[in-house]
């Protein structure tokens, strides 16, 4: 069989003069995965993706919580610094995260029944899971 192509096994590479040499990430990406279904990729990493359900208080931490609130609102003249632990239900699925944030707080909106920060962040007195003055 090797005799065959004892003729040409020996000759050196050909290098064409009239077209440069392709980068090697040219050449790389001539055998790159095709991508047929679009989006797919990004589905299976929304469906990975996990959420937290959200925790119920029991009576006793739900009037610690009320009782920091109200603390808050008696020194709310004074933009009190606090840092605030809540739920930030998802968009997409069922569940969420929780999140912690801090900052100075401007007012307590009774009627939607929000926290407002400095910054303009609100929110909501129910998705509240824990405040340190």
């Amino acid at each position: 069989m090797s005799e065959q192509y004892d003729d040409i096994i020996n000759m050196p590479h050909h290098v064409p003069q009239s077209r440069p040499r392709m980068s090697q990430r040219n050449r790389a990406a001539q055998f790159a995965p095709f991508a047929a279904l679009t989006g797919y990729e990004d589905a299976l990493d929304e469906s990975e993706r996990r959420t937290d359900t959200k925790a119920e208080l029991c009576e006793d931490d739900t009037e610690e919580l009320n009782k920091k609130i109200r603390l808050l609102g008696a020194r709310i003249a004074a933009e009190p610094y606090c840092k605030v632990t809540y739920f930030v239900p998802d968009r997409h699925k069922s569940g969420g995260r929780y999140v912690t944030v801090s900052g100075n707080v401007r007012f307590i909106e009774e009627a939607t029944r929000q926290l407002v920060f400095c910054g303009g962040l609100r929110i909501p007195l129910d998705d509240i899971a824990g405040i340190s003055l």
